[in-house]
C-alpha cells in the first residue's frame, strides 16, 4: 500500500484550475486518506502557512503564486448509508468528480440531483458554494458534511443546518482556512415532484419529445441547455459563471424594472434576484476579447482564457466589468470564484 499522502514543492497549478492560468504553489498535498490529515498539517511545510482546498479549480482564479499549502482531496467512493424504501442516504467522498455522482444517482433510480447535472467540480467542493442550477440548490438533499476541522483538529459531522447555507455561500466559504471537506451525505429520494419551472427546462423536453418527464430526462435537458449556453472549460479556459446574480430588495428591483424594460428579476429568500448576464450584456461586454481575456459570446456571465491571459489580466477584466454595472445600474457585482 502507498503513502497516504503526497507533499510536491513549489508544484505547478495551470492544469488544476479551470482557467488554465499559471500559477504555483509553495506546497501540494494529494490526500488520498482523510485520517491523516492531523499528521499532514502538523508538517513544517502545512501548519505556519496559509492553506488553500482544491478540487478540480473549477471555481477559482489565480491571479498570483500561492505562497502556502494547496491540499487536494483525491479519496473517492460511493455508498448507501440506509435505504427506508421511498429514501436514501447516500454518501460520496470529496474527490468523487460531481457530475459523476450525478448520473450514479440518476442509475440508481433515485431523484434530487438532477438538476446539477454537468456542473464541474469535485463533490467535497460542492457545500462550500452551495452548488446550484436551474431551480435547485444542494441544501436541499444535502444532510451532512464530514470535514476536517483545524480549529478543533479533529474530524467532525456538520448536519445541514450548521453548514449556514443561503445563496452561493457557506461556513466553508466564509472560512476557507478552516475546514478540509472530505465526504458528504444526501437524502435522495425514489420518486419526488420534478423541478421543471426553471427558464428553458420545459422548452428543452418538448424539443426532446417528453411529455411524462423522469429525472434521467430532466438531466438530460439540463445538460442539453448548459453544454448550448456555456463553454467547455476543456476547450476554451473559464469557470462558469463569474459573477453572482445581484439580489436586491423589492423596491429596487420594481425601480431598475422601470428604467430598464426587460430586465429579468426572480423571487429570492431575501428579496429579489436580478440577472447578472443582462446587465452585463446590457453593458456592451458579451464577445468582448482583450488579448487572452475575454467574455464568451455565449453567455455574458462567463470569462475565459483564450490561452495566454494571465489569472490578473482576467481581473482586470472583470473588474472593469464591475465597475460599468455599476456606473450603469447602481448594482455592484459579486465574484463566484475565489480570487487568490
Amino acid at each position: 500500500m502507498g503513502s497516504p499522502y503526497t507533499l510536491i514543492a513549489n508544484a505547478p497549478l495551470d492544469r488544476r484550475n479551470t482557467f488554465r492560468v499559471p500559477a504555483r504553489a509553495a506546497w501540494l498535498a494529494e490526500v488520498y486518506a482523510p485520517a491523516v490529515l492531523a499528521e499532514l498539517l502538523a508538517k513544517p511545510e502545512a501548519n505556519s502557512r496559509s492553506m488553500l482546498v482544491l478540487g478540480e479549480g473549477s471555481n477559482v482564479l489565480f491571479t498570483r503564486d500561492f505562497d502556502g499549502l494547496v491540499v487536494a482531496m483525491t479519496n473517492r467512493g460511493i455508498e448507501m448509508l440506509a435505504d427506508d424504501g421511498e429514501s436514501v442516504r447516500v454518501r460520496a467522498r470529496a474527490g468523487e468528480d460531481w457530475h459523476g455522482l450525478v448520473r450514479w444517482s440518476l442509475v440508481q433510480g433515485l431523484c434530487g440531483l438532477e438538476n446539477l447535472s454537468l456542473i464541474p467540480g469535485t463533490v467535497g467542493a460542492a457545500p462550500i458554494q452551495n452548488i446550484g442550477a436551474y431551480g435547485a440548490e444542494l441544501s436541499e438533499t444535502l444532510e451532512a458534511v464530514e470535514a476536517f476541522d483545524r480549529h478543533a483538529n479533529a474530524s467532525v459531522r456538520l448536519t445541514r443546518e450548521q453548514c449556514g447555507f443561503s445563496y452561493r455561500q457557506s461556513i466553508f466559504k466564509q472560512q476557507p482556512e478552516r475546514w478540509i471537506i472530505t465526504a458528504v451525505e444526501l437524502r435522495l429520494r425514489r420518486n419526488a415532484p420534478l423541478k421543471l419551472d426553471y427558464a428553458g427546462v420545459r422548452e428543452e423536453l418538448a424539443t426532446m419529445g417528453v411529455n411524462a418527464p423522469t429525472a434521467k430526462d430532466v438531466s438530460e435537458a439540463v445538460c442539453r441547455l448548459r453544454r448550448r449556453k456555456l463553454p467547455d472549460p476543456a476547450v476554451i479556459g473559464n469557470a462558469g459563471s463569474f459573477f453572482k446574480n445581484p439580489i436586491v430588495s423589492n423596491a429596487q428591483a420594481a425601480e431598475l424594472q422601470a428604467a430598464h424594460p426587460g430586465l429579468p428579476v426572480f423571487n429570492a429568500p431575501d428579496g429579489r434576484k436580478l440577472s447578472a448576464a443582462w446587465l452585463i450584456e446590457r453593458c456592451g461586454w458579451k464577445g468582448f476579447r482583450e488579448g487572452g481575456a475575454g467574455v464568451s459570446d455565449q453567455h455574458a456571465l462567463v470569462l475565459v482564457n483564450h490561452g495566454k491571459a494571465t489569472g490578473a489580466q482576467i481581473w482586470s477584466l472583470a473588474q472593469r466589468i464591475r465597475e460599468s454595472v455599476q456606473e450603469k445600474f447602481g448594482i455592484r457585482l459579486e465574484p463566484e470564484p475565489r480570487i487568490i
